[in-house]
């Protein structure tokens, strides 16, 4: 085996900085942790935001949460989502930027990784939604930064044929160890740890390929696991390495669901990322 070329720190320093965050979001993130907070004083912060406030109103009145009656302000917004979904939205704006961009070294058009982490997000909370609230709202993290260790590889990437000679019918997190020393999930979950996620976020999305190695976080590696297949069985961010995904069934298992769940999360997911797609053509315009 060709020996590692670039070490866990250079691989982190390619990824770089998060965009900045509005002055509105962090100010919510902060409500929010606070336990003292109302979903008044956050739905408040947010309707300064046009972007959020968009966001918010759309995906609360989306099929994906399907309301009963149409939702028409971000206080109500706000309140029918509950804190932990509005969390989970202020954290995908929050990392739209850096994921909205064309990624060559995988094959994927600018916005082809964003709208691809929405759907494993969306499809791991649905995975998970059986084992209460809190779980569910973990897998959707977990989800939206598993393949975040992609921004750090790609460009290394674009000078290899992943396709060439024996790495065919090569699994590709193979492909990434052999060359990098280490896969896109592992680098990942070391990033997770450098942001303070807590346990078991970085220990999900280092595992989301092997979830049964994934210890206190094997449920929420299954729920990833699970929707990552999926979004690569509906083409949805494809790239050149969802030809070479391996879906292990053990996941299933863990979850106690069957593969039929593929048919329930299609049409929820898919809703999901067309409001993630609108909003991201509000974010280029602006």
């Amino acid at each position: 085996m060709t020996s590692p070329r670039f070490n866990l720190e250079v691989l982190l320093r390619r990824i770089g900085d998060l965009p900045p965050l509005s002055q509105a979001v962090h100010k919510a993130l902060e409500l929010i942790r606070n336990p003292k907070s109302n979903l008044a004083e956050i739905a408040n912060v947010l309707a300064l935001d046009q972007s959020m406030a968009s966001l918010i109103l759309r995906w609360a009145n989306s099929a994906y949460y399907s309301p009963l009656q149409p939702i028409k302000t971000v206080h109500q917004a706000v309140v029918y989502l509950g804190q932990n979904a509005v969390q989970s939205l202020i954290l995908t704006a929050s990392v739209a930027a850096l994921m909205d961009r064309p990624v060559p070294g995988y094959r994927l058009d600018r916005g082809e990784l964003w709208k691809h982490a929405v759907g494993v997000a969306g499809g791991a909370r649905l995975a998970a939604q059986h084992l209460g609230p809190q779980v569910a709202e973990e897998a959707y993290h977990a989800g939206l930064l598993c393949d975040i260790g992609k921004l750090a590889f790609e460009v290394l990437l674009r000078t290899l044929d992943p396709f060439e000679g024996t790495w065919e019918q090569m699994p590709f997190d193979y492909l990434e160890r052999h060359y990098f020393g280490i896969d896109h999930a592992t680098l990942g979950g070391e990033l997770a740890r450098r942001w303070n996620l807590p346990s078991p976020l970085p220990e999900a999305i280092a595992f989301h390929h092997r979830p049964s190695l994934a210890g206190d976080g094997v449920v929420l590696a299954a729920a990833v696991h699970v929707a990552d297949a999926a979004m690569m069985i509906f083409g949805i961010g494809l790239g050149c390495d969802g030809l070479q995904y391996q879906l292990d069934l053990r996941a299933f298992q863990i979850l106690g669901l069957d593969e039929g769940f593929f048919d329930y999360m299609l049409p929820r997911v898919s809703a999901l990322i067309e409001e993630a797609e609108h909003y991201i053509g509000l974010m280029r315009r602006g």
